[in-house]
């Protein structure tokens, strides 16, 4: 799926036969106007097709419930709007006869103080709560708006709409999830192992591959082919590389890349984890950073060490935030400053994810070992300042259960004296956060994303996915 552009909502306006149907045909009127000027598709029936244009009756549920279930391959969430008190059972009958398993919003519209009389009043505060009643009764999970009502033209009702559109895009990516392992796990990093049943159990496929059918699909890549030039090319737009590096470095990167891309775009992969070292130095050559960069900048996230549980993390913060994610180590003390930290890595951040300039250059401590000549590919930068959120999940086979932790803080323009992706960090009560991940044996890597997401994580995890949360705070 990567970052779906444009996303289609399933409509549900309801009302209740004892109020003034004329409110839900004018709710009806603007909420779709709303989402059209918001550039957002929907699915909901002819006005023509139920006495009151809305949904009420038992007939008009499974009119409605038919509708949907021969668009569920393009509704991503539904919205239920209540512009009067409103049917519960219509709403939740048609929601039971769809199954179409998707995010719902839950809307009721504001009374005017001045017209509350028989013919204009709404009473949708009080039709809300019965409408949540029967969702919960159901286990039909939900999204509440931020005011318990609100009018529809209002930019209150728009920012929800926003931040309902995000939980869809993060539950519809996770969604038949499809996440490549290319490559083993690098063997002293046993931090890396993850439960693939576990995933499944949330509709999440682990698609591997052996590194030995990459390197060697790049070896068979002809240096006249077209695709090939075009993306030794991207690859020296993309930034600075410094005069010192061979040009037959570049070359073997830019067949990796396209050997890397050739097979997820055959496999339908969404994200992935890249067996980074040491393998791919030793026996073709070159790092893999640059290509797993370039792969998270077009919003398909990839991940250090085959860090499966890593690069689902970055695929949900991307998705959420729509920009590209990273995965970092934390990694350092920030001198005694006890909330503030340097993450890094290698690195293979996306480019937009530094905001900063970049060089392309040779990996640093693995270069040590494995021969400066083999480790083309890193691509190195300093993090600009700015907002991020932090996110991680971990599969808990002991537990049986999929948990993560989630949390926001700052990048800071501080200096920092080391070489590689560079990111200074600061995160309120730190140490409190560092404590409970040693304590529950979660993994060293973090995926962050430029922006403040959190809430549409927690709404996507906690609701929607059912997984184990801790939100630092």
């Amino acid at each position: 799926m990567a970052y779906k552009q444009k996303l289609t909502f399933g409509v549900i306006v309801a009302t209740r036969n004892i109020f003034n149907f004329k409110l839900a045909q004018e709710g009806r009127r603007k909420l779709l106007a709303e989402l059209e000027k918001m550039d957002y598709e929907t699915v909901i029936l002819p006005a023509d097709v139920t006495p009151t244009g809305a949904v009420e009756t038992l007939d008009d549920a499974r009119k409605c419930a038919e509708l949907f279930s021969q668009n569920r391959h393009i509704i991503d969430g539904i919205i239920v709007s209540l512009p009067n008190f409103g049917d519960e059972l219509g709403v939740i009958n048609t929601l039971k006869y769809a199954e179409l398993n998707v995010p719902v919003l839950v809307h009721a519209q504001d009374d005017d103080n001045d017209k509350v009389d028989v013919k204009n009043r709404r009473d949708a505060f009080c039709g809300k709560l019965s409408v949540c009643n029967n969702l919960y009764q159901y286990g039909i999970p939900f999204t509440d708006t931020t005011y318990h009502t609100c009018k529809i033209d209002s930019d209150t009702f728009r920012n929800d709409i926003r931040r309902f559109a995000a939980i869809c895009r993060v539950i519809g990516g996770l969604k038949h999830a499809r996440i490549g392992a290319i490559g083993a796990r690098p063997g002293a990093f046993q931090t890396m192992r993850v439960s693939e049943k576990l995933l499944q159990d949330s509709g999440i496929t682990v698609v591997p591959v052996d590194l030995s059918e990459i390197i060697g699909e790049a070896q068979r890549i002809d240096d006249k082919a077209g695709i090939y030039i075009t993306k030794l090319q991207e690859i020296k737009d993309y930034g600075n590389i410094p005069a010192f590096i061979h040009e037959s470095k570049i070359m073997l990167q830019a067949k990796l890349g396209l050997a890397i891309e050739k097979w997820i775009a055959e496999n339908e992969i969404d994200a992935a984890g890249v067996q980074c070292w040491t393998s791919v130095q030793d026996n073709y050559g070159c790092a893999t950073c640059l290509s797993m960069s370039m792969l998270g900048e077009k919003m398909l996230p990839c991940a250090c060490e085959v860090d499966v549980a890593g690069v689902i993390s970055m695929y949900m913060l991307a998705l959420a935030a729509g920009k590209p994610s990273a995965l970092l180590d934390w990694n350092n003390n920030f001198g005694e400053n006890r909330n503030m930290c340097v993450c890094t890595h290698c690195s293979n951040y996306p480019k937009s994810f530094f905001e900063n300039e970049i060089e392309i250059s040779n990996l640093d401590v693995l270069g040590t070992t494995l021969g400066q000549e083999n480790c083309f590919g890193a691509v190195k930068g300093k993090v600009k300042s700015g907002p991020m959120t932090f996110f991680r999940i971990s599969t808990d086979d002991t537990l049986g259960c999929i948990k993560s932790y989630l949390g926001e803080g700052q990048f800071t323009d501080d200096a920092y004296g080391m070489d590689g992706g560079i990111a200074v960090t600061k995160v309120p009560n730190l140490q409190m956060l560092l404590k409970y991940l040693c304590k529950n044996g979660f993994e060293h890597h973090v995926a962050m994303v430029r922006g403040n997401v959190s809430d549409i994580l927690v709404e996507s995890v906690e609701n929607y996915l059912g997984w184990e949360l801790y939100l630092h705070e």
